[in-house]
């Protein structure tokens, strides 16, 4: 019998034995190994969920203009881009489904291309989403080593700034101008925008629209990622497009969830307070792995701390410190290839949780 797509296993869930061994300790393992929010959304966010009578019916899938004005103001206000939430915005169901599944709808609106450029060491789905669509996903380390045959064949460059899982901030606009004097439309993940160090939150829409899209999402931002709202905005065809087919697809993020956003989307003093937890955590992490024996540096960006790997062994470091500290990391090679001999900690737990692991080594 002819087998089709296998699915490899799911990254995270191959921590099984790393999390054991964290278990071991007194008070159990610190998990920062995946990204996810700890922290409360903000009351207010979370009671506009319950107001109103937004879950009767279908909710529109571009998003009420409600959010997409909310969307459109904060990306203004925020990040310094002007944007046309009537034509030029539309909401999501999470980012992480617009990033599986966009280059399966650029290859329907472009079957001349099958290929999907994207950073080497990344976040993994957008290598998955490539799979998943049957395109082909080739990385890059620099945009100077694209092969100038991949991107003639290029449905998609992907980019991600600041990076998840490097922190590092990448020039936006020169990405701007190589994908647009190669006619490939750039597609910039911009989740971690609000968690940037060095500088000001930025957005490659700076750049103006033309060939480019932006995707935000308010799981970082606003630790709403249980919530599943996000949003792309950008080139006015490519917005139409997706915007229609992804009705068809019944994409659509639910009404309650579309009234808290726009509440959410309209305060900065909450991002203000979550911003100093992220990066007092990141320095307590700093500390920790130090006194462990891994030195380690703050990113320009995002919440996670990117760790070489005592002789490039990522699995053995990640071993040593679920033994002797209790903390959860995740292996490089989550990453891609290129990110083997590194490892990713993620400042995803509460203030007390890390105060345990850094007892255990005395830090």
């Amino acid at each position: 019998m002819t087998t089709g797509f296998v699915p490899p296993p799911y990254p995270y869930e191959r921590l099984g034995e790393i999390t054991a061994l964290a278990n071991e300790h007194e008070g159990g393992a610190v998990d920062l190994s995946i990204g996810t929010p700890c922290d409360p959304a903000p009351p207010d966010v979370l009671a506009a969920l319950t107001s109103g009578d937004t879950a009767r019916g279908y909710p529109p899938s571009i998003g009420t203009a409600a959010l997409r004005n909310a969307a459109a103001a904060w990306i203004e206000r925020r990040l310094g881009a002007v944007v046309d939430p009537d034509d030029q915005l539309a909401a999501c169901v999470g980012t992480k489904e617009f990033v599986a599944s966009l280059p399966l709808y650029l290859k329907l609106r472009r079957p001349d291309r099958d290929t999907v450029l994207y950073p080497a060491i990344s976040y993994p789905t957008y290598e998955m989403g490539a799979t998943l669509a049957g395109v082909r996903a080739v990385p890059y380390l620099r945009l100077a080593d694209v092969d100038e045959a991949d991107a003639e064949r290029a449905l998609a460059l992907w980019v991600n700034s600041p990076a998840n899982p490097t922190g590092e901030l990448h020039d936006l606009a020169a990405a701007a101008e190589w994908a647009r004097a190669r006619g490939v439309p750039v597609v910039s993940d911009e989740c971690y925008a609000e968690f940037t160090w060095s500088g000001r939150p930025t957005t490659i829409l700076r750049e103006g629209t033309d060939g480019l899209l932006a995707v935000h999402s308010l799981s970082k931002r606003d630790n709403f990622a249980g919530a599943r709202i996000g949003f792309y905005a950008g080139d006015p065809d490519l917005v139409h497009f997706l915007r229609e087919v992804r009705k068809h697809a019944g994409l659509m993020p639910p009404g309650p969830v579309q009234a808290a956003a726009v509440v959410a989307l309209g305060d900065d003093e909450h991002v203000d307070v979550q911003r100093e937890r992220y990066l007092s955590r990141l320095r307590r992490l700093v500390e920790i792995l130090d006194r462990a024996g891994y030195p380690a540096q703050l990113p320009d960006g995002a919440f996670y701390l990117w760790v070489p790997a005592p002789d490039g062994n990522a699995w053995g470091a990640a071993r040593d410190l679920a033994r002797r500290v209790g903390i959860v990391v995740s292996p490089g090679e989550f990453y891609g290839p290129a990110g083997t001999d590194h490892f990713r900690v993620a400042a995803v737990q509460p203030d007390d949780r890390i105060d345990l692991a850094a007892g255990r080594i005395g830090a």
